[in-house]
């Protein structure tokens, strides 16, 4: 299986199942002398883990991080950095009425095509349960970053929605509801909505906003890896997305050249950030903003008519522990992505003159 591994410089290749012995991954790259804090990461890991709350699945994982090397002391070696995040609850038994049957909208089919056979288990490698390695090393790469500043949130579910989410400054609540969303009041009417959804058997889609600030000018490469486009692929290789757009997205192409453009202001700032703080693919000091688009959950608890392996339509149901809705603990992964795509173009970027 190729494409295990995300970056340039700063890398990080995972492995591991859905209901395997462990997960975890290698991050190359790291600078030596890096200060690790250990409870940042166990912070990071909670965000994402399953069985947080009553609105997403209830799978209990610590999700407990265990560095097996490149830290010595508490300090990066500039070694890779390996580690490992035991699966303890799995219940392989609940996957067992699929095993020669695809569930729509799911890798099952896909899997199947290209390898010949698939680990039903909960999906094996396509499985969500891979994402606690990016926030793990999300997490040592927000480190390196320093100064920058990542912060994602829930902007919508359905049709719940957050007007201009990219004007949102006070990110002191989003971790004071388990939806996540900075507007405590809607995110009561998400929580609220998400439960209903859950009660029908049935699941819902939303969006994720990030913005980035305190980011040096600089970063990215003017052709094919512009960092707008890193950020893209960086997104899209996340569990359910369905889109990306940075900036004023798709928004952008009612507007006219003259309401669009962002002048300049004479330090180099610019007066409006239509751009989203990229532009010719390369940073220009100004925040990043994005917006991420995730399905709903392709597990349902409900009837679905289906193929099985030999092309017999049956109906199914699904089984086991889901999200209703995965926004609420996509949060800590889109930051992850985000953070490993900059400091990855952080380290490209000294290179790029003497």
């Amino acid at each position: 299986m190729a494409g295990n591994t995300f970056g340039t410089l700063f890398k990080i290749t995972t492995f591991g199942e859905s209901h395997g012995e462990a997960i975890g991954g290698i991050i190359d790259g790291c600078p030596a002398g890096i200060s690790i804090d250990f409870e940042a990461v166990e912070r990071e890991m909670q965000r994402r883990k399953p069985g947080q709350s009553a609105i997403v699945t209830q799978r209990k994982e610590p999700d407990s991080v265990q560095f097996v090397s490149g830290i010595f002391e508490g300090i990066t070696t500039g070694t890779p950095i390996g580690f490992i995040i035991q699966n303890t609850n799995q219940k392989s038994k609940d996957y067992s009425h699929i095993k020669d049957t695809y569930r729509p909208s799911h890798a099952d089919y896909t899997y199947d095509q290209k390898y010949g056979h698939r680990d039903y288990r909960g999906g094996g490698r396509s499985s969500a349960r891979e994402t606690a390695c990016r926030v793990a090393a999300g997490a040592i790469a927000k480190q390196l970053l320093k100064n920058i500043e990542i912060q994602a949130f829930v902007s919508g579910v359905g049709e719940l929605e957050l007007k201009s989410p990219e004007g949102i400054t006070n990110f002191s609540t989003i971790e004071d509801n388990p939806v996540r969303c900075p507007d405590p009041t809607l995110a009561s009417e998400m929580e609220t909505y998400i439960k209903k959804i859950r009660k029908q058997g049935d699941t819902v889609g939303g969006r994720i906003t990030c913005i980035v600030k305190n980011v040096p000018a600089g970063l990215g490469e003017p052709v094919f890896d512009k960092l707008h486009a890193q950020l893209g692929k960086a997104m899209l290789s996340i569990n359910a997305v369905k889109g990306f757009e940075y900036g004023s997205g798709f928004s952008g192409t009612r507007m006219k050249g003259s309401d669009h453009n962002d002048a300049f202001d004479a330090n180099g700032s610019t007066k409006t950030n239509f751009s989203g703080g990229i532009q010719g693919g390369i940073s220009n000091g100004e925040a990043i903003y994005f917006n991420v688009a995730f399905k709903p959950v392709a597990t349902l608890m409900q009837d679905q008519e289906t193929i099985t392996s030999k092309g017999d339509t049956v109906v199914m149901q699904g089984k086991g522990r889901h999200d209703p809705c995965v926004v609420p603990r996509a949060v800590p992964i889109v930051e992850a992505m985000a953070a490993l795509v900059l400091a990855d173009q952080l380290l490209l970027h000294k290179t790029s003159k003497l």
